[in-house]
């Protein structure tokens, strides 16, 4: 066996990537594309129910509390400003901002999803109740899923941060579950205004 087959045998060759997207930060937004692909089978029995059935929407005697809805809409799109500080701080190699901006992201998304269950627990229909509670309860539970799935994965993101994992340089931890993060911040909009607000 030549020396150069040996140290391919020993050491495989660096898989070929692009130069410009880093593997992980792609992998991520191809995930992304599929889970608005999945969303928007969602939006489409949304408009189905609303539109082609001609469903009232809320059905009486049911109301939205479309007040908590748009307080929680603010809740969340002021943790993606918190989550893009974090992001910056650890890029500057300011590490307490890092820390301080994951955390504060956490508790906002956390707020978010605690406010999202007590709604449930006050609203007054269930998914059973017509084609007008399967439609809310399947979107407004499918973006509550990603809420949850997104502070997993900032939980994760938070504990490394105060192991000083990240550094100006090293900082894909912080910066892929960012991304997911103003992904979840987006689509609630979207299903808010759709959901709430039309």
């Amino acid at each position: 066996m030549s020396a150069h087959a040996e140290t391919h045998a020993a050491h495989p060759p660096a898989a070929n990537q692009s130069s410009r997207v880093d593997a992980r930060t792609l992998g991520m937004f191809l995930f992304i594309a599929s889970e608005i692909m999945l969303f928007g089978s969602f939006f489409t029995a949304y408009f189905f129910v609303r539109v082609a059935a001609g469903t009232p929407w809320p059905t009486p005697p049911y109301e939205l509390p479309v007040f908590v809805a748009g307080m929680n809409t603010i809740i969340l799109v002021t943790s993606s400003f918190t989550m893009h500080w974090a992001l910056q701080a650890i890029k500057r190699g300011n590490r307490a901002g890092m820390q301080a901006g994951l955390v504060l992201t956490l508790a906002l998304g956390l707020t978010f999803l605690l406010t999202q269950a007590r709604e449930y627990s006050r609203i007054g229909f269930a998914p059973h109740d017509g084609a007008f509670g399967s439609a809310f309860y399947g979107l407004t539970g499918l973006h509550g899923a990603h809420v949850a799935v997104g502070l997993t994965l900032l939980t994760f993101a938070t504990v490394r941060a105060f192991r000083g994992h990240f550094t100006p340089e090293d900082h894909r931890g912080v910066e892929i579950p960012g991304i997911y993060w103003h992904f979840v911040d987006v689509m609630w909009i979207v299903v808010y205004t759709t959901v709430y607000i039309l």
